[in-house]
């Protein structure tokens, strides 16, 4: 028995990565998966490993930034496997550049896959939800580039801070319709972040796995959350961005004010905020410049 028998779950960017170990993991717990993939051959590999362990899986290949495909993706499990009950946006894309050097493709085609590639899945996945008069659950991706800020990546961390945004909002308006939405920060070492490693710690992490050590940046670490969301054991989880790496499931809190200053019931005069703005850094202790904040992180990739 697993945790999402009889279940049909959609996961995007499937054919790689992290997609891939999260399509496998559901397809482990029980489901039957949607496997998109931009790379047909990619998805319809992975669709083999599913159905290769006796698992039920079909593999549907195109832009899920496209309309077409994003609806493609809900009428295939309706129509493969008669419904569908969780949706993992994965798909995504790097173009790294600072701002000064970044060109306008890379800004929107960046923006697009993620952003839009998040949007329209899940749009088609809540229509489906409420038209059915059913439950459903997305997980979405974001990143800690996004929820701390990175360095050359401007572009990618806009767009995933929007996503674990669009995530919690979704949450809010699906609340009634029984419609869950999380969102994850994942660390792993993927085709996207292994040519950023240094030889020397690729090296050192293969020696590693080879005496069978736990490999902490596996892709497919991060698989059990995604599958435990899209189950109805997390039917009261809703609005959250987890960081989940190796053996470590994290939680991040929102957004929050931590200090104040005011002007005493009176509209502020600017002459009057040079003198005052520091108490707002004192009081919160946070610095007033530039801030690396990925530097805060408990587990580091490089």
């Amino acid at each position: 028995m697993g945790l999402l028998d009889d279940k049909v779950v959609i996961v995007t960017g499937a054919g790689r990565g992290i997609g891939r170990g999260e399509a496998l993991e559901c397809a482990n717990q029980g489901a039957a998966v949607v496997v998109a993939e931009y790379d047909q051959a990619v998805g319809e590999t992975v669709v083999k490993e599913i159905t290769a362990a006796g698992g039920r899986a079909v593999a549907v290949n195109g832009d899920v930034a496209d309309p077409d495909v994003a609806d493609a993706l809900i009428s295939t499990a309706v129509g493969e496997f008669g419904g569908l009950d969780a949706l993992v946006n994965n798909a995504g894309i790097l173009r790294d550049r600072t701002i000064a050097k970044m060109s306008e493709d890379d800004w929107d085609a960046v923006i697009r896959v993620h952003l839009r590639g998040h949007f329209l899945p899940t749009r088609a996945a809540v229509r489906y939800w409420r038209e059915a008069k059913r439950p459903g659950h997305v997980v979405s991706t974001a990143s800690t580039s996004g929820l701390l800020g990175n360095f050359g990546q401007t572009n990618y961390g806009a767009a995933k801070a929007g996503i674990a945004a669009f995530a919690t909002i979704v949450a809010i308006e699906g609340a009634r319709s029984g419609i869950t939405s999380n969102a994850i920060a994942p660390s792993a070492l993927t085709r996207m972040t292994l040519d950023l490693m240094p030889q020397e710690l690729k090296d050192e992490r293969e020696r590693r796995i080879d005496a069978g050590e736990f490999d902490f940046f596996a892709p497919e670490n991060v698989a059990p959350l995604v599958a435990f969301l899209c189950s109805d054991a997390a039917a009261h989880i809703s609005g959250k961005v987890f960081g989940v790496q190796g053996d470590s499931i994290e939680i991040f809190q929102p957004w929050t004010s931590v200090a104040e200053i005011k002007a005493g019931g009176k509209r502020w005069d600017p002459e009057d905020i040079p003198g005052r703005i520091d108490e707002l850094f004192t009081a919160a202790d946070v610095q007033s410049g530039p801030e690396n904040m990925m530097a805060r992180m408990r587990y580091q990739i490089l």
